[in-house]
């Protein structure tokens, strides 16, 4: 409740803005001077008045023991050297010295402890000088307001103003853009000071005009705000429009006056503007104009102006409206950014420069006309020939000024009245700031006077460096109200203005967010502002209330202490308690020592009991109502909570009585044993917690007193706030009842003699339940019977079950245990609080019906029929908790195991469980085959149990028991499907786990493996409609915008793109892409599958014909239905509902899709060049990428050869790939047979079988292709492959004389080229005929690709062509020579 001295900002990079600003001067460490005589003969006895407390002192010891932590070698005055200017809204600060300047904006960051910290950082250096020799002189920062409706005082932008020393008054945008220069006198500019609109606090007051007001040695300039707003809204305009269509901006309008009669002005303050009052005017006009002087009706409009400097020290002038007309300038828009030259050509060409660079600079030479100043007259002055002003700073009230001078003193000055009030001494170099305060909303909204406006108290702030102090005064007399201890090279920082733009109209409804007084360190580069309460400008040193706010001061002080002793503690507190005559302040002081967590209850209990008694004793007229019933409260709830603490500290318990209702409980418990052991072995994983988060914790007193208020009846209502706070209050009462460690019906009786309802006990203890699930599960036989005695316990409370609840109806009590239960996320222990209501209830009833002599077959009712229903889905529930906690095996995708409840169950839909247990399979990297394996089993297992099934059998023992062999993770996933035979038959399961799959594939692409088992579990989909919608909304949800990009990539790089390519476009790199284009054929394979099941007569050809929806099925769709105890689930469709919701697709047009998709795979498999897209006609090109259910135009009859011949080639191409990759397959295997291919990637074995299939549909003769594969075997030394594919070939004759030119090849090769030719050989060839001798010289053994191939093979090709050749072949003969010169060499 006193001054506080507050950081809300820190400077970065101040080191090197200094280095910046001082980048050819060095810096000299400063050294310690000796005190001057003033401050050494300085009084400080009234520094420790009553204003100075600890916090103050702490302030000061913190502050100091900042700066001594600082390492910089920053040399600390070069900041009083500089020009500084903050904005109001403190979101940015100008550092300038001589010709630089360094602009910081505002920034947010967040710190060690998580907060977030606002900071100024560095956003544009340069030099603002344009002309030689000019520095800045003066600057300032104009916060612009946003016109848009929706502002609520932020400002829109802020706008530098900058004087220098040549008379140019310049204008920048944040960023250091220059927007308009404006030379309105030749003198250097000594001071720039701005008034915006303020909203008057009185209907009698002047509303001020917005004015920038410019000062000159012996001028001054005042340019009107809205002028200047609208033109600096066009300059910027014009900017951010970068030199398109230029728009001329508004001239300004200002006005220049000519200071007279006075020798030397240093500094000045525009008042505004003022009407004086009939007597004051005819006073002045009798002084002015003497005993004749006529006098006008109406008192004129003035504005005053102050200067202060020298003869005299202080100077009043005063200009009469509409003495001189406003002049207007020609905005000169010399904007030239230096940040791109696009900005600075487009500034160019708005002032139409298209000239060199020296006529450039003659244009920036010639200076625009300066309009001659209009005299203004001294009307009086504070003549003091040896005193010299040196600043003057306007209160915001504008009736006051603060002026410095050479004399170190600092005068306080009425303005109207143009006297000198008061001054303070010894403060040299000092810098002065105001502070307005307004009056808290409190004692006055309620008094009589609570229309009257908010007052406003008025501080005075003095820096002074020489002594590094800062002080707070209170206006106009009054005393010192704060001190503290600062460095000595500080600037205090006084806008006296806030937000350019604003008017009575926008201002409605705005929070301006400005800092009156800023004070800049340089040695931390913190800025800190002022915060004064209002009620020190009333305080004095009788005043009540302030001895009221030092004695709670000095309680919060001494309960910040650690070192006092309690019994010391507990009488300073009492006597201040009792000294304290407010009682709101008595009040807040009670408050804050019960939130204190140092004291024992037994001392909060002493202290407010002895409050209580004063008060008592008091006449009751004279005692504050509200404070009496607070004490009375707060004593009440002190005593419960030793009365519950006692309790459960005393060694007496109570037996744990067997009740009869509770009879049959351990038979429910055994059956779902081997359950909950599973369960409790799976939530006993160790896991990392903090000590003070421990529910074994002790609640403190304090905690105890937040949670729990007194209501106007007396009753006591426990608050609900966050689950931690409600778990401990929980664990305070009950826990310890739980655990057989205390007195149950004790505890009841109290709690329920204290007033608290037993609704909100029942919640209490049921949530303690669940929260200790652990613990509970340890012992559950005991823990249970507890919490039936105290569920009993409570349920005989008054108010809990009602008087005339009829059984047949629903009771809100067990109804509010039921939805406890529902909405748990701790399945075991809300099983187990279920079997205990479930009994209750039927002790309830039995009771109620016995009491009523009713017969027993009329006690089953609504009650218990839902509570069977309850348990039977709590029962469910835990099976799948079970399954979800099962552990992910170790670098397993997905997050942590799923919580679920009923509620969030029901919640989900019919599908919620499905769904839940897909996410599950996910985690668990559970493959598709071993999944079907496990489903698989269950179905037998079912098959077993109907055989073995006796008649009268109880409920079958756990669900989980399967064959050996099964781990425990198959035994649970089976037992969870039994329990659920509907919502988790294997086509939904099988669904959702595709669905799961393509989701976590998209969120991450490059995991191919992800879309790979999506379409794998999609296959296992047995009911063609499901798979007929999943695939289509696989297709258009994930997969047709990813592979359209695929395609279009490829079509404009022409050949397989690289990885950073892929990564660009499609968003998955290289591998991955050739993955997810694979699943793309996997998926319309399965969708043109499917589509064949499903109409009726389709073949091929013939389903061209046929249209999408209305295509006649086989096959009907399936019934989905879930469990009859879950049939109540509201919420999101199923994946399946909505498939089967998906219309029929157009079979040519998903073919059409198949067959670019295989395209591209080959592409991307084989690396090879291709346009995939130019593959295709106009009408093909246009039915891409379109949806599946529509009919488009699709390609038909006879295409042009030239597209044939293109398709060919590449699929000739993909197939000599293929043969190259299989090549070092097979060269490991042995020569007598071919080994197998895998299943998939570039040597897959179906290679071949797609090319001839795409080559039929692409109108390529399937048989050149045959050929192709033949030939490329061959040449690649693969013999035995080739003659598997030969049978296969219908041309032979073509066919020989390929392989003709091959064998001719291979056996040039062994007599012409091998550099290992034998005699034989030679002989050989010279034996030859000479047909064939020159035949074989004439063949070029370099295009076969393995021309060392063993003779046998060659033997044995040569005799193949022999076969296939006929006789009357003009190459049989030809052949003939072959066979002979093969023989003859293997021989």
């Amino acid at each position: 409740m006193s001054c506080s001295f507050l950081e809300f900002c820190r400077l970065q990079d101040l080191k090197a803005v200094r280095d910046f600003l001082f980048l050819n001067k060095k810096t000299e460490p400063v050294e310690e001077k000796n005190l001057t005589e003033n401050e050494l003969t300085w009084d400080t006895s009234d520094w420790e008045s009553a204003w100075d407390t600890g916090d103050n002192k702490e302030e000061e010891a913190t502050s100091a023991s900042k700066v001594e932590e600082v390492t910089t070698v920053q040399s600390a005055p070069w900041l009083q050297d500089c020009i500084v200017s903050l904005s109001p809204c403190s979101d940015l600060l100008v550092l300038a010295h001589d010709q630089k300047a360094a602009f910081l904006s505002a920034k947010w960051r967040s710190v060690d402890s998580g907060r977030e910290e606002m900071t100024l950082a560095v956003s544009w250096t340069g030099t603002l000088s344009n002309d030689e020799g000019e520095c800045v002189s003066s600057s300032i920062c104009i916060p612009l307001a946003s016109q848009k409706r929706s502002s609520t005082g932020r400002p829109d932008w802020t706008c530098v103003v900058v004087g220098f020393t040549s008379g140019y008054v310049r204008f920048y945008t944040e960023n250091g853009v220059l927007l308009l220069a404006q030379l309105l006198h030749e003198d250097p500019v000594l001071r720039l000071k701005c008034r915006t609109y303020e909203i008057p606090r009185h209907p009698g007051v002047t509303e001020q005009h917005e004015e920038l007001s410019i000062l000159y040695p012996a001028a001054l300039v005042t340019i009107d705000g809205f002028s200047l707003f609208q033109s600096l809204r066009a300059c910027r305009n014009q900017v951010a429009r970068a030199g398109s269509d230029v728009i001329q901006p508004p001239p300004l309008a200002y006005k220049k006056w000519g200071l007279q009669d006075m020798e030397t002005i240093v500094d000045h303050s525009s008042v505004g503007i003022m009407t004086l009052c009939v007597f004051d005017q005819m006073r002045n006009a009798s002084i002015l104009g003497g005993f004749n002087a006529s006098v006008k009706g109406s008192p004129p409009a003035m504005c005053q102006y102050v200067t202060v400097g020298g003869g005299p020290y202080t100077g009043f002038y005063y200009a009469v409206e509409g003495s001189s007309q406003p002049l207007l300038s020609h905005v000169a828009l010399a904007v030239a950014s230096k940040l791109t030259s696009a900005l600075f050509s487009a500034a160019s060409g708005w002032l139409g420069w298209h000239k060199n660079k020296n006529e450039e600079e003659a244009v920036q030479k010639h200076k625009p006309k300066v309009e001659p100043a209009t005299p203004l007259g001294i009307r009086f002055g504070l003549p003091d020939s040896r005193r010299h002003g040196e600043s003057i700073c306007l209160s915001p009230c504008n009736t006051l000024a603060g002026v410095t001078d050479d004399f170190g003193r600092v005068t306080l000055l009425d303005l109207a009245r143009g006297i000198c009030i008061r001054m303070w001494k010894g403060y040299r170099d000092a810098q002065l700031g105001w502070l307005q305060v307004p009056e808290e909303r409190g004692d006055r909204e309620f008094s009589p006077s609570s229309a009257l406006p908010r007052r406003h108290a008025l501080f005075l702030v003095i820096y002074a460096p020489r002594r590094g102090i800062l002080e707070v005064w209170a206006m106009q007399q009054g005393p010192r109200v704060g001190a503290f201890t600062v460095g000595k090279h500080c600037r205090l920082l006084y806008a006296g203005y806030r937000l350019m733009g604003v008017n009575s109209v926008t201002s409605q409804g705005w929070q301006l967010h400005t800092q009156q007084v800023c004070l800049l360190d340089p040695i931390t580069g913190a800025l800190r502002t002022v915060n004064i309460p209002f009620h020190l400008a009333l305080s004095d040193k009788k005043s009540e209330r302030a001895k009221d706010i030092h004695l709670l001061k000095r309680l919060t002080t001494l309960l910040r202490s650690r070192e006092v002793e309690p019994d010391v503690l507990e009488s300073e507190a009492k006597s201040v308690l009792l000294d304290i005559k407010h009682p709101a302040i008595k009040k807040q002081a009670l408050e804050s020592l019960l939130s204190n967590k140092n004291l024992p209850v037994s001392c909060l209990t002493k202290v407010t009991c002895s409050l209580y008694d004063t008060l008592k004793q008091q006449d009751p007229e004279e005692v504050d109502g509200a404070l009496l019933q607070f004490c009375t409260s707060q004593l009440k709830l002190l005593q419960l909570y030793t009365g519950i603490q006692n309790l459960h500290s005393a060694a007496d318990t109570e037996p744990c009585s067997t009740n009869d209702s509770l009879d049959g409980i351990e038979e429910e418990l055994s059956r779902v044993g081997p359950t909950l052991q599973c369960y409790s072995k799976l939530t006993l994983r160790p896991s990392v917690s903090f000590a003070q988060d421990s529910p074994d914790s002790p609640l403190p007193a304090q905690a105890f007193l937040s949670q729990i208020e007194c209501t106007e009846e007396g009753e006591l209502r426990v608050i609900h706030g966050s689950e931690t706070e409600w778990n401990q209050l929980g664990n305070f009462m009950f826990w310890g009842c739980l655990c057989g460690k205390s007195p149950l019906h004790k505890v009841c009786d109290t709690l329920q003699q204290a007033g608290i309802s037993p609704q909100q006990l029942l919640s209490l203890l049921l949530s303690v339940w669940l929260q200790r699930e652990k613990e509970v599960l340890q012992k559950p036989e005991e823990t249970v019977r507890y919490l039936h005695t105290l569920l009993i316990a409570l349920s005989n409370m008054k108010g809990a079950v009602e008087e005339s609840w009829d059984p047949q109806s629903v009771s809100p009590w067990w109804q509010q245990v039921r939805s406890i239960c529902i909405q748990s996320h701790n399945a075991a222990a809300a099983l187990l609080a279920a079997f205990v209501a479930h009994r209750g209830v039927k002790a309830c009833i039995t009771s109620r019906a016995d009491s009523k002599l009713q017969s027993d077959w009329e006690a089953v009712s609504l009650e218990l029929e839902q509570w069977v229903v309850c348990v039977r889905q709590l029962e469910d529930v835990l099976v799948l908790q079970t399954l979800l906690l099962v552990p992910s095996p170790q670098g397993a995708a997905g997050g942590a195991a799923a919580q679920c409840s009923i509620k969030t169950l029901l919640e989900g839909g019919t599908g919620g469980i499905a769904d839940s247990v897909s996410k599950w399979v996910f985690r668990q990297n559970l493959a598709p085959e071993r999944l079907k394996e496990i489903l698989l089993k269950k179905e037998d297992k079912e098959e077993d149990d109907k055989l073995e099934q006796k008649a009268g059998d109880e409920v079958k023992e756990h669900e989980g028991k399967s064959q050996e062999g099964t781990d425990r993770t198959a035994e649970l996933l089976v037992a969870v499907c039994q329990r659920f035979p509907h919502s988790l038959s294997p086509d939904l399961l099988f669904a959702h786990c595709c669905w799961e799959y393509v989701v976590q594939w998209n969120k991450d692409p490059e995991e191919g493996r992800h879309l790979c088992w999506a379409v794998e579990h999609l296959r296992l989909v047995s009911s063609p409609h499901i798979q007929l919608g999943i695939c289509t909304m696989m297709w258009s949800t994930f997969i047709v915008k990813r592979l359209s990009a695929a395609a279009y990539l490829m079509e404009k790089v022409g050949k397989a793109p690289k990885d950073r390519l892929c990564r660009r476009d499609v968003g998955m790199g290289d591998k991955a892409m050739t993955s997810f284009l694979g699943c793309c054929v996997q998926l319309l394979q399965i969708l043109m599958e499917v589509t064949g099941v499903l109409v009726k007569n389709h073949c091929p050809l013939s389903f061209i014909n046929y249209h999408a929806d209305s295509a006649v099925e086989e096959v009907s769709a399936p019934e989905l239905s879930v469990e009859e105890v879950w049939c109540g689930a509201e919420g999101p469709a199923s994946i399946a509902e909505l498939a089967l919701e998906q219309r029929g697709v157009h079979y040519p047009l998903v073919q059409h899709h198949c067959l670019l998709a295989s395209l591209l795979h080959a592409a991307m498999t084989f690396s090879l060049k291709v346009k995939p897209l130019s593959l295709f006609d106009s009408k093909g090109k246009n039915a891409f990428f379109r949806d599946l259910t529509t009919i488009q135009l699709m390609p038909s009859g006879d295409l042009d050869p030239g597209l044939v011949s293109l398709r060919q080639e590449f699929l000739r191409r993909v197939l000599t790939s293929w043969v190259q990759a299989i090549d070092d397959f097979s060269s490991q295997a042995p020569v007598t047979s071919s080994p197998p291919l895998p299943s998939c990637g570039p040597k897959a074995d179906w290679w071949p079988s797609l090319c001839l299939e795409l080559g039929s549909l692409l109108q390529v003769n399937p048989d050149i292709l045959r050929r192709h594969i033949v030939c490329e075997l061959y040449n690649q030394g693969l013999d035995l492959r080739a003659e598997e594919v030969m049978l296969e070939v219908e041309d032979k004759d073509v066919l020989g004389s390929q392989l003709l030119v091959l064998t001719g090849q291979r056996l040039s090769y062994s007599l012409l080229h091998s550099q290992s030719q034998t005699q034989a050989a030679m002989e050989l060839l010279a034996r030859l005929p000479p047909t064939l001798c020159t035949w074989l010289k004439a063949m070029d053994p370099s295009e076969l690709r393995c021309p060392l191939v063993p003779l046998s093979q060659t033997s044995r090709l040569v005799g193949r062509l022999i076969e296939i050749l006929p006789e009357n072949h003009a190459q049989y003969s030809l052949a003939l020579h072959l066979l002979e010169a093969v023989e003859a060499l293997t021989t």
